[in-house]
């Protein structure tokens, strides 16, 4: 199955923070998306990892994808070496997306650094011929995607580019908050920890529309790239 974008995230829910309003505008535009999580976030002080498949679930049907898959790497001490890698070209060569949306470059929890540059190097070897997969049985031939963008994610990193999505910010607040294990609930008696305050519930969408301001929008995202934006004209910008 061919999609046209395959958005990978270290932990459930890292994708739906970073860029589900994004995903959910391209899904509104009849795009194929599917998430690859790298982990089951199995090591989150709140939730086990199987609330944390089930909350996924929940929050793919909200985004309205087409397929989500979990690679379950160990949460929190998963490297970047040849076997991890081959787990990911694997992904990336079953999906063939043009376009892979992953973690943020640096962040303050050390699975998106090490997701960002694993899913990265993974893009690149993936258009490898040398490289040899089967999966299911079958062969694979070697997929690169035309470009890979990073989401911005705890740190405000400046964006190198931003879409505009007014219009999708509730659907990605509610793909958020399907994780009622891992946010904001004034009713839980677990531990608090840094993402579970009222503060950072309200941050996705006052950061969102603080973006959105600077680009002349309601809402919007950010991304990084690793390699400059191309456009056919000058009247391609907004």
């Amino acid at each position: 199955m061919k999609l046209d974008i395959l958005a990978f995230g270290a932990h459930p829910d890292d994708v739906e923070l970073g860029c589900g309003a994004t995903i959910a505008k391209e899904v509104s535009n009849g795009k194929k998306i599917g998430i690859v999580d790298l982990t089951r976030g199995e090591l989150g002080t709140r939730g086990t990892a199987e609330t944390r498949d089930q909350e996924a679930s929940a929050a793919a049907q909200i985004l309205g994808i087409t397929v989500r898959e979990n690679l379950a790497f160990a949460d929190g001490f998963f490297v970047n070496d040849k076997n991890h890698q081959l787990e990911v070209i694997k992904m990336i060569r079953k999906y063939q997306p043009d376009i892979v949306l992953c973690n943020a470059v640096v962040d303050r929890h050390i699975d998106h650094g090490k997701g960002s540059q694993l899913v990265s190097d993974a893009c690149f070897l993936s258009g490898l011929l040398k490289i040899e997969t089967e999966l299911d049985g079958n062969k694979q031939k070697q997929w690169r995607p035309k470009q890979v963008y990073h989401y911005i994610q705890w740190k405000n990193i400046e964006p190198e580019f931003a879409v505009d999505v007014t219009g999708f910010i509730d659907t990605k607040m509610a793909s958020v908050l399907a994780y009622k294990t891992q946010f904001y609930d004034p009713n839980s008696k677990e531990l608090q920890t840094p993402i579970t305050s009222k503060n950072f519930a309200d941050s996705i969408k006052y950061r969102a529309k603080d973006l959105g301001r600077l680009i002349g929008a309601e809402y919007a995202e950010g991304f990084t790239v690793e390699r400059y934006v191309a456009v056919d004209s000058l009247f391609d910008l907004k």
